[in-house]
């Protein structure tokens, strides 16, 4: 593709999202509830939402760079790098958040059959299937393949059975992508991955109260649930190649959060609130500025190396360990910069409830931070995997 053509793209991009993103959509997330996600139910969604999903679900831009046959916008790695570009530039939003998008959709695009495609790529898209993630049991956390759902085989169907934990958003979700067990004499050979409805009969979910007063996680509970065998990606017994996959694209999205947040700068922002500016103005307190300084240095180098690993992993150059480097680096990078957040807000920072927190937005957030290390695998695991993979350590 020519560079003319580039700019042309460029040129007809910036008007048409100058046209369609509304400006409710131009403005900072401030809390949980501004973010969409989509699904069945979208009585939540607010016309701006609503409409912004829409229309970047038309042009098959809330997954750029799928093929158009599944929901895609079909746009070129260059073209999707200028889309992004050109919504930072207004501060657009994402107009769909969706583990679909961010981590079953490669995954099918790879694995799954064509009527498997068909039938759930263009939904996610389109934002009207909301997906959870049933990986981690109550034994089977760093140790996933230790997991014991079981899935027995009864005719066309799977029976399920078992228990999962950590199931981000299960209460919301319509469906689930699912590691099961389908064979016991092989841990890592012994598992299927599996798509089904969550209004199975014999599927239950159980939120669980976190330490910043929300509940984002679930217990989820399987009884008997029957699973068309049409609904297994991949060969029976070796979900833990697709599971594996999955995982990396996982461990980049859970990485992309080290990245700045769309529109303002809520550090620079409630630092002057809080300690006010100096007669040159410049932050008053010295020790944050500098601390302020600091981190906006390391984010923005953590944006450049995001760039480069995603256009190396379109070429196919990608190391293998490189989302394991992405998944550490931003987590620590995000937990940063609530801390710094926090010290930004002075006392405000630690009113709870109040309307103008916007219900404890900010130290809400800033304890849920705390899980970043742990979900989609340890801090200590990545590290683990960087020495023995990228700097060829040995193992103890």
């Amino acid at each position: 593709m020519t560079d003319t053509t580039l700019d042309q793209f460029r040129t007809e991009t910036r008007a048409w999202l100058a046209e369609n993103c509304p400006p409710e959509m131009r403005e900072p997330v401030r809390s949980e509830k501004d973010a969409v996600w989509g699904g069945r139910d979208q009585s939540n969604l607010t016309p701006a939402q609503k409409s912004w999903m829409d229309a970047m679900a038309s042009k098959g831009w809330t997954v750029p760079d799928w093929p158009k046959a599944y929901g895609g916008g079909g746009l070129t790695p260059a073209e999707t790098k200028i889309l992004r570009e050109e919504m930072a530039a207004i501060r657009a939003r994402n107009p769909l958040n969706s583990f679909g998008i961010s981590m079953l959709g490669p995954a099918l695009l790879k694995y799954g059959t064509e009527e498997q495609k068909l039938t759930h790529l263009t939904k996610i898209a389109k934002g009207e299937i909301r997906w959870c993630q049933g990986y981690s049991e109550p034994n089977a956390g760093s140790d996933l393949a230790s997991l014991a759902t079981s899935a027995e085989s009864d005719g066309d169907d799977y029976i399920v059975n078992g228990q999962k934990v950590w199931t981000s958003y299960a209460d919301k979700a319509d469906w689930i992508f699912c590691l099961v067990r389908t064979d016991k004499t092989s841990k890592q050979g012994g598992i299927s991955f599996l798509l089904f409805d969550m209004a199975s009969p014999g599927v239950s979910t159980k939120p669980i109260l976190l330490i910043s007063g929300n509940s984002p996680f679930c217990e989820t509970f399987f009884d008997n649930v029957r699973v068309p065998k049409a609904n297994r990606v991949y060969e029976e017994n070796k979900g833990w190649d697709v599971a594996k996959y999955l995982l990396g694209h996982e461990r980049e999205m859970i990485s992309g959060m080290g990245l700045a947040s769309t529109g303002g700068n809520p550090l620079i922002d409630g630092a002057i609130a809080t300690v006010g500016l100096d007669h040159d103005g410049k932050l008053a307190d010295p020790l944050l500025r500098a601390s302020i300084a600091m981190f906006e240095v390391r984010s923005n180098a953590f944006g450049m190396m995001s760039e480069r690993f995603i256009d190396e992993l379109k070429a196919g150059r990608a190391h293998p360990a490189q989302p394991s480097m992405m998944k550490y680096y931003g987590t620590e990078l995000n937990k940063s910069r609530y801390e710094l957040m926090m010290a930004s807000g002075g006392s405000d920072a630690l009113e709870w409830e109040s309307d103008r927190s916007n219900g404890g937005s900010t130290p809400r957030a800033w304890l849920r931070t705390k899980a970043n290390s742990i979900e989609g695998g340890t801090s200590e695991v990545q590290l683990n995997i960087i020495a023995k993979r990228i700097l060829d350590l040995p193992s103890a």
